[in-house]
């Protein structure tokens, strides 16, 4: 009989932790073995603030990025940012990375992924239509999607939807970004420079 087996607390500790994406599967019983070596004070500190996160960090309703609940987004909500100017990332993850790079002081829309029919990510999954409502009211939109093939769906198909508003200027990342790389992954000086000289769409 299998170890775990005998184990059932550990086990379906385990398959929660299967769930956790980006959790690499060689690492789970590190992972487990870890919070099971934690102290009761420090297990129940950890657990409340988690659950404290989860009740008072919440996705801005503009651009829909991270923000404390109750708070103004500190994009949206900046006058020291270029309003006229909205940078378009896949993930919280790629935004940061960007703002490391300290070339862009517009502000962003998070998409929340990018189309991947196979994966049952459509633009009903992503914040699209409220990119869309958006571009009235800007000059730029950047697209600072990863060069992957449903990077470039995505954008292809967000530029289909607001096409008909010809005064926009669209642009996207230039040279330095490697094809099929993650923006996340990318050092602060390539970031800077895709974003510095990046070209029409």
């Amino acid at each position: 009989m299998n170890v775990i087996e005998k184990l059932p607390t550990l086990q379906h500790l385990l398959r929660q932790l299967q769930k956790v994406p980006y959790l690499a599967s060689k690492n789970l019983y590190r992972v487990a073995t870890h919070f099971l070596k934690m102290d009761e004070k420090q297990l129940q500190q950890f657990c409340a603030l988690l659950l404290k996160a989860h009740e008072q960090v919440v996705r801005c309703p503009i651009c829909y990025a991270w923000q404390e609940k109750g708070a103004a987004c500190q994009f949206c909500g900046s006058s020291r940012r270029d309003a006229g100017v909205v940078c378009v990332v896949e993930s919280w993850q790629d935004l940061l990375a960007i703002e490391k790079s300290g070339a862009f002081k517009g502000l962003y829309h998070v998409l929340g992924g990018s189309l991947s029919p196979i994966d049952g990510i459509g633009p009903e999954q992503l914040s699209i239509e409220q990119l869309v409502a958006r571009v009235e009211h800007i000059s730029e939109l950047v697209f600072a999607l990863n060069q992957t093939p449903e990077g470039e769906a995505t954008m292809a198909y967000i530029v289909e939807k607001i096409k008909k508003n010809t005064a926009l200027k669209i642009t996207c990342l230039a040279q330095g970004m490697p094809v099929g790389s993650s923006i996340e992954f990318m050092d602060r000086l390539t970031v800077y420079k895709a974003l510095d000289q990046r070209k029409e769409f």
